[in-house]
């Protein structure tokens, strides 16, 4: 008896199915809030870049329940493509950014009221990204609530 060659051996473990359906790709991601005093978690559907999220709240008499926040204005699918979540570094923040990783485009997901918001998709301009910020340009507080400062 002659063994299989691997381009046969990968061709009868495809036919078996034991390498296709969920074991190729997950359908959801999942980040913390960077938030250091909040234990919310966001999830992202990878391909149509819907965001949700849930956290753990007290209540009496019970171990607690899981409050989930489902898609709002702008958390909704997107056009196909490759989505994740991105938590930042910055310790009192409760959103994170949606990213899809084929366009390159960035929206910033939170809560706000009882739903997960986002922002439009953007996609930073050559031109903004490696100039200094000037008049036409205006750069961006690192303070909570970042709001553009004017000259």
């Amino acid at each position: 008896m002659r063994p299989l060659g691997s381009a046969a051996l990968i061709l009868a473990v495809l036919a078996l199915g034991g390498l296709s359906g969920p074991a190729l790709a997950a359908s959801y991601d999942f980040v913390p809030a960077p938030q250091t005093d909040l234990n919310r978690i966001y999830r992202i559907d990878r391909i149509t870049g819907e965001v949700s999220s849930c956290q753990y709240g007290l209540q009496e008499g019970t171990v607690g329940v899981t409050l989930c926040y489902s898609a709002g204005e702008g958390a909704g699918a997107q056009p196909p493509g490759e989505y994740g979540l991105v938590a930042s570094r910055h310790e009192r923040e409760g959103g994170v950014f949606r990213v899809n990783y084929r366009t390159g485009q960035m929206s910033i997901c939170y809560v706000f009221d009882e739903r997960v918001v986002c922002t439009p998709q953007m996609t930073p301009s050559p031109a903004a990204s490696t100039a200094a910020p000037t008049a036409a340009t205006p750069s961006v507080s690192s303070g909570m609530g970042a709001s553009p400062q004017r000259p």
